[in-house]
């Protein structure tokens, strides 16, 4: 990772890949990662950690199934988000957005149980910007 500045519309720009996440640096043991969306992603949990959303372009929704049933949160662009440990979500954006996440090292990105992976969907930990 490089101590030096980065601007997030380059490192967007750098890439085409839906639904499959670019690690821009590190905080400590998380990953700041960053990731072109459209369409449905997969229905998912992490069992042990939350994860963080922040929409830097379009809009997101995250459909969640909470004890009190389901329900839509939907994100504008500067929206922020956490989804809780073990809440089973699927991220969608139908006109497509642009989303930064905060989580472990590690982590992946169709969680610890999901439903079967779509080929539109990168099962993966991040990959480095510039791969």
């Amino acid at each position: 990772m490089s101590h030096q500045p980065l601007s997030l519309d380059e490192a967007l720009a750098s890439f085409d890949a839906l639904w499959s996440p670019r690690i821009v640096t590190r905080v400590n043991d998380y990953d700041v990662r960053i990731a072109k969306v459209r369409g449905e992603h997969v229905w998912h949990t992490h069992e042990d950690t939350d994860e963080f959303f922040l929409v830097l372009a379009g809009e997101l929704s995250i459909a969640l199934r909470e004890s009190a049933g389901e329900r839509t949160v939907v994100l504008p662009r500067g929206s922020v988000f956490t989804v809780p440990r073990g809440t089973e979500h699927r991220p969608s954006a139908a006109d497509g957005a642009a989303i930064l996440m905060f989580e472990p090292t590690g982590t992946s990105t169709v969680g610890d149980r999901h439903a079967p992976v779509p080929d539109h969907v990168d099962a993966t930990t991040g990959h480095p910007l510039d791969g």
